[in-house]
């Protein structure tokens, strides 16, 4: 399950379920990737950069569409995976952090805060504590006979 060159499959989509996102969908870019390996990694095309057109995706609803859009500042979610030495293993992590790139983009937002009030009983005590100060203050003055 979602092998690279195979459709991604997100699990846990809110509303949905199961999203199904078309291998045609995804594309793969390949280019040497810098960084740490041994005497090949200068000749291997093993970094992976993984491009999902947000705007013109027929796995996602109009309204899943906006979401992400909304929370996107290009129409497209590029995702770059470098880390492995392998070219199989970069495709896949970049495929799992699409997956999760997109759950983030499509939870829905945080209900509102609700403002309240201080209890009469707080509102009380902090009164008595702000007049035990100023009792206390008042006492460090100077001593008069």
């Amino acid at each position: 399950m979602n092998q690279p060159g195979e459709d991604l499959v997100i699990g846990g989509v809110p509303g949905v379920g199961e999203l199904v996102v078309p291998a045609g969908e995804l594309v793969e870019r390949f280019s040497r990737s810098p960084g740490s390996g041994g005497q090949s990694v200068n000749t291997a095309d093993s970094r992976v950069e993984l491009v999902f057109d947000v705007a013109r995706s027929t796995a996602l609803s109009t309204a899943q569409r906006e979401r992400v859009l909304s929370r996107l500042d290009s129409d497209t979610v590029v995702i770059t995976a470098s880390e492995h030495r392998s070219q199989f293993r970069n495709r896949a992590a970049a495929r799992e952090r699409l997956g999760k790139r997109l759950l983030e983009l499509l939870a829905p937002p945080a209900p509102p805060r609700r403002p309240t009030k201080p209890t009469r009983g707080s509102q009380r005590r902090r009164l008595e504590a702000k007049k035990q100060r100023s009792i206390t203050k008042s006492l460090r003055g100077r001593v008069t006979e």
